[in-house]
């Protein structure tokens, strides 16, 4: 006979991970099979100065055919930047360089991988994380 807390805690389980499915790409997956490429989030943009404004340009050259204008994403093509998934707590800006060197494994999303993107300097990619981090934290994300 099993204990009356171990199906508790399993129901818990599950509807705990069946939250991370949904919030990771499932139930209404913004990464599924609909490619209208419309925006996945409202971005509030701020004035841009500095290495962020440089940075600006450089996204639209380098990453917005998949991320979309101001980082909001696309639909059924590419995920939101200005999302907490990417906050700098979580994704620190390392991971921007190395996304952009040698891709990524799709993890949080089912866009599926994203693949390197050739011929970004260093530098180039300092001035996208800028932008970024800009809009990230005009958008309530720190």
């Amino acid at each position: 006979m099993r204990a009356p807390g171990a199906a508790l805690l399993a129901g818990g389980v599950l509807a705990a991970l069946a939250g991370t499915w949904v919030y990771l790409g499932g139930a209404d997956d913004p990464g599924g099979s609909s490619r209208s490429g419309g925006a996945l989030a409202e971005v509030i943009v701020p004035e841009m100065t500095g290495e962020a404004r440089l940075g600006e340009t450089e996204f639209a050259e380098n990453c917005a055919s998949c991320h979309g204008a101001n980082a909001a994403g696309r639909d059924g093509i590419g995920p939101p930047l200005v999302h907490r998934v990417y906050e700098p707590g979580h994704h620190a800006d390392g991971a921007f360089y190395l996304a952009v060197a040698r891709g990524v494994r799709a993890h949080h999303w089912t866009f599926g991988d994203m693949p390197p993107v050739a011929g970004v300097s260093p530098e180039e990619i300092s001035r996208i994380v800028a932008y970024v981090r800009t809009l990230q934290r005009a958008n309530g994300i720190e």
